[in-house]
């Protein structure tokens, strides 16, 4: 069975996780500071903060920007939850737009659900894509005149924040510049199926105006990652820094030495290395399958975007749900692991149950009941690639 992404451990990550490991350093130290210089320098971001999950890292960050109850939190309905249970976390409410035919939030939709309590935008790269970011700014630049602040973060920053839930993103481009810098906060993801791991982590790139003071911010994340404790491990290492306060009740999502070892290598190596080899394994399926009239494939550039190739999402022009889940069942059968990505949120239970609707995002129902994502891993092999086309083709063919 050819797998669908498995991470890529090799020797040189086993041997630079056994060198954290007999470093004495095993939890937030010196490794995990330094991959967060080396991302700053990657992105052109004004300061990184590494923690243990995308997730974690959305949700601090809106924490400082101290959205809560009473507020709205605009997401796409086409997204993977921890994009919208953040903002249950926060006891705020999440308000669902539709997407483009490229995954991507619609900007239309955006504008259109905006309010008085509207305090982010939250678009996703879904597979790698980026969003729209200028029509976003312009969104938010037109609406400043409605926006109701209800926090001193939120006075500072004076309009609606655009939070972007980067998780798939790390490396694309948008006009000749890597995806960092385009949003107040962009947060990656360096899960264990992501094209840069850690086994689990995520960085916030902050990237807010001059006028709010992003080292501030940066130790703001930092302190409430450690349950809001003044200094962390490294810190209390210094001669004399044994002593400490806890400012707030925080909570408990740091990343450690042990991940950042491996983020570290992945870094290093990533875009001479494994974006080119996810590029070409993309860019064989892009050439098989445009080919074909029944495939609908993916937006790979276009006149602004270069994606990360983190997905590759084709879709099946004219099927319905039971026949894409039985074109799914026959690749499995070939030997080929696939996915979908995703099941909408008005889909899950946890959703559907507080009133949102899948027929009130037709191209978000459109897209997932018509969608298939083949496998892309920097392992796999032109023989794999080229089975992974013969048996997604004849099982396309056989159902249509």
């Amino acid at each position: 069975m050819i797998p669908f992404s498995p991470p890529r451990i090799d020797q040189k990550i086993i041997d630079e996780v056994t060198l954290a490991l007999t470093s004495g350093w095993i939890t937030t130290g010196p490794k995990t500071k330094l991959f967060e210089r080396k991302l700053e320098a990657y992105t052109n971001a004004r300061r990184v903060f590494c923690c243990n999950a995308n997730a974690n890292g959305l949700e601090l960050f809106m924490r400082w920007l101290g959205v809560g109850p009473g507020d709205e939190v605009i997401i796409p309905a086409y997204t993977y939850c921890a994009t919208a249970n953040i903002v249950i976390h926060l006891g705020a409410t999440p308000v669902m737009v539709d997407v483009r035919e490229d995954f991507t939030i619609d900007p239309e939709k955006v504008e259109a659900a905006i309010t008085a309590k509207t305090k982010a935008i939250v678009p996703v790269d879904l597979g790698g894509l980026p969003a729209d970011y200028p029509a976003l700014w312009a969104i938010v630049n037109r609406n400043k005149t409605q926006f109701s602040p209800t926090s001193e973060a939120q006075k500072a920053l004076g309009r609606i924040a655009l939070v972007t839930d980067a998780a798939h993103s790390v490396g694309a481009m948008i006009n000749g510049e890597k995806l960092g810098n385009q949003a107040d906060a962009m947060v990656f993801s360096f899960h264990a199926v992501k094209n840069l791991t850690t086994a689990e982590g995520g960085a916030v790139c902050l990237n807010l105006p001059k006028t709010i003071d992003c080292d501030e911010v940066y130790t703001w994340l930092n302190t409430r990652s450690l349950h809001g404790q003044s200094k962390d491990a490294l810190a209390k290492t210094q001669a004399g820094g044994w002593e400490y306060d806890v400012v707030e009740a925080g909570w408990k999502c740091n990343m450690t030495d042990l991940q950042a070892a491996i983020g570290l290598v992945e870094l290093e190596r990533y875009d001479a290395d494994t974006m080119i080899k996810r590029q070409v394994v993309a860019e064989a399926y892009q050439n098989a399958f445009s080919q074909q009239k029944w495939a609908l494939c993916p937006v790979l550039t276009d006149k602004v975007r270069t994606t990360s190739y983190h997905l590759y999402l084709l879709r099946i022009r004219g099927i319905d749900r039971p026949k894409r889940d039985a074109i799914i069942q026959s690749i499995f059968d070939g030997g080929v692991s696939v996915n979908v990505h995703y099941k909408p949120l008005p889909l899950m239970t946890a959703y559907k149950s507080r009133g949102y609707k899948m027929d009130d995002y037709p191209v978000s129902k459109m897209l997932w009941e018509s969608e298939i994502s083949l496998p892309i891993f920097y392992d796999i092999t032109e023989e794999q690639i080229q089975k992974v086309i013969s048996v997604v083709t004849s099982a396309v063919v056989s159902h249509l």
